[in-house]
């Protein structure tokens, strides 16, 4: 038997509306961080963005906050 190969766009996560651990589908997502700024072509940043495969709420996370 073949075995399953895992989603490679899920992972198991606590969920924080949920309060258990639910399947997630993450993203990275580039965006602007001040659309009405002079210098928006400038300002993107890469973003996390996780959404539960139960209740389906969304996290965010900036990935280079330094």
């Amino acid at each position: 038997m073949k075995a399953k190969r895992p989603d490679p766009d899920a992972t198991l996560e606590p969920c924080s509306d949920c309060g258990r651990e639910t399947r997630h589908f993450v993203r990275v997502e580039i965006r602007t961080e001040n659309p009405a700024s002079s210098n928006a072509a400038f300002s993107r940043e890469p973003y996390r963005v996780a959404v539960c495969g139960v209740c389906e709420s969304e996290s965010i996370q900036r990935m280079n906050d330094a």
